[in-house]
C-alpha cells in the first residue's frame, strides 16, 4: 500500500492490491504527478438478474438478504464487507467506497420473487452488508421502493443502517409494525463525535442515529442498537453509556459484535490506525489478535461473530452488565411475523 496522505472525507487510506489481480498499482508519494486528485463518488448501474442473496451460515439470523447497492459512501475503516468489492474486479479501499454499484431493478426484481409461488414468507434482511440508507439514497430511493414493496406483500423485514434518513420512510414502516413485521436495526458504535466522524466518515453523526431511534420509537416502530464493531481499546468502554442512551431514545434491545478485520480490511484499519491513533494501533490489534487466535481475523462459524480467549469473555461479560444496567432485560423481545403475508391482487384474482 502506498503513503499517500489520508483522503480528506474517507475511511480507507488507499487502494490495496485486489488479491484476484497479479499486478498492483503503488503511487510515488515523492512524485507531484501522482498527488490524488479530489475523489469523487462515481455511481455504476448494474443489470443484476436477481435481488435476494441466501445465507448459509449458522451464526446469523437470516437466510435471505438484499440490497440495492454494492459499496458504501459512508465509508467505514472498519468494515468487513469491504471485500466483497473485489470480486466486481474493485479494490476494497477507496474504492469501496468511491465506487458504488447499484441495482436500479432492485424494486421491481423483489416484487418478481415475492410473488413467486416458490417464495414462502419470512424476514428478509435489508442491508446485511452494505448500507441501504447510504447518502446517494437520498436521491435514487431505491431502498424506499424496497420498503414499500415489503409493505405492499407484508412481507416482515429486519433493517440495520447508521444512517438518520431511514425516518423518511416512517410512513411505510408503521404499515409493517401494524403486522409485526418490521425491526430497525441502528449501528452506534461511539458517542463520540470526533472519532465517529474519522471511523465513520460519511455517516450520521451519533446524536442523530440517536434521534432516529427516538423517531422510529415514537412512531411505534420496534429498534434495536447495534454496538458494531466493538474495538477493544478504542470504543469498548462506551458500551455501557451506549446502551442507556439507546434505551432512553426508546430503543427495545441492543447488541454488539466484536471487531472482525477479514482479508484487505485488516491492512485498511491498520492504516487508518497509522493516521488516527498511532499510539493506540499495537495495543488494538493485540487485543484484536489475542480475541482472533493469533491473528486479525478467525473466519470460523462459531467465534467469528464473538471471538473468543479472555478479552472477547471480558466483551461478553461486559454486554450482560450494561444489558441489564440499561434496563434491556425488563423489555419483551422483538419478534417478527409473516402471519400477515398477502400475494398481489393480481395473483389473488386467479384463485
Amino acid at each position: 500500500m502506498n503513503t499517500i496522505p489520508h483522503p480528506p472525507g474517507r475511511g480507507a487510506p488507499s487502494n490495496p492490491k485486489n488479491r484476484f489481480d497479479r499486478l498492483e498499482y503503488v503511487p510515488d508519494p515523492e512524485d507531484p504527478a501522482d498527488e490524488r486528485p479530489l475523489l469523487r463518488t462515481q455511481f455504476i448501474e448494474d443489470d443484476t438478474q436477481s435481488i435476494l442473496s441466501r445465507n448459509d451460515s449458522p451464526d446469523v439470523p437470516f437466510t435471505y438478504s438484499f440490497n440495492p447497492y454494492r459499496g458504501c459512501e459512508h465509508g467505514c475503516a472498519y468494515c468487513f464487507a469491504r471485500p466483497t468489492h473485489e470480486y466486481l474486479g474493485f479494490s476494497a479501499g477507496l474504492d469501496f467506497e468511491t465506487k458504488i454499484v447499484v441495482k436500479v431493478r432492485a424494486p421491481d426484481l423483489l416484487r418478481k420473487e415475492l410473488s413467486s409461488p416458490r417464495w414462502k414468507p419470512e424476514t428478509l434482511a435489508l442491508s446485511g452488508v452494505t448500507d441501504c440508507y447510504q447518502p446517494i439514497e437520498r436521491k435514487l430511493e431505491l431502498t424506499r421502493r424496497c420498503v414499500a414493496v415489503l409493505a405492499e406483500f407484508r412481507n416482515p423485514v429486519s433493517v440495520i443502517t447508521k444512517n438518520h434518513l431511514v425516518t423518511r420512510d416512517l410512513d411505510l414502516y408503521r404499515e409493517l409494525a401494524a403486522h409485526h413485521a418490521v425491526r430497525i436495526n441502528i449501528s452506534i458504535t461511539t458517542l463520540n463525535a470526533r472519532l465517529a466522524k474519522k471511523l465513520e466518515p460519511r455517516a450520521s453523526p451519533p446524536l442523530h442515529r440517536l434521534r432516529a431511534v427516538e423517531q422510529l420509537a415514537e412512531a411505534g416502530i420496534p429498534v434495536c442498537v447495534l454496538m458494531a464493531p466493538c474495538i477493544p481499546g478504542l470504543n469498548d468502554h462506551e458500551m455501557l453509556n451506549i446502551f442507556t442512551a439507546a434505551a432512553n431514545a426508546g430503543a427495545r434491545d441492543a447488541s454488539y459484535t466484536p471487531l472482525r478485520l477479514p482479508g484487505a480490511v485488516a491492512g485498511i484499519f491498520a492504516q487508518w490506525l497509522d493516521t488516527h491513533y498511532p499510539d493506540k494501533k499495537e495495543k488494538i490489534l493485540n487485543r484484536v489478535r489475542e480475541m482472533r487466535g493469533g491473528k486479525l481475523n478467525d473466519p470460523r462459524f462459531g467465534s467469528r461473530m464473538r471471538g473468543a480467549g479472555f478479552y472477547a469473555e471480558q466483551m461478553a461479560a461486559m454486554y450482560k452488565v450494561a444489558w441489564k444496567a440499561a434496563g434491556f432485560a425488563a423489555l419483551p423481545p422483538i419478534e417478527l411475523s409473516a402471519a400477515a403475508f398477502r400475494p398481489p391482487r393480481e395473483q389473488l384474482q386467479l384463485f
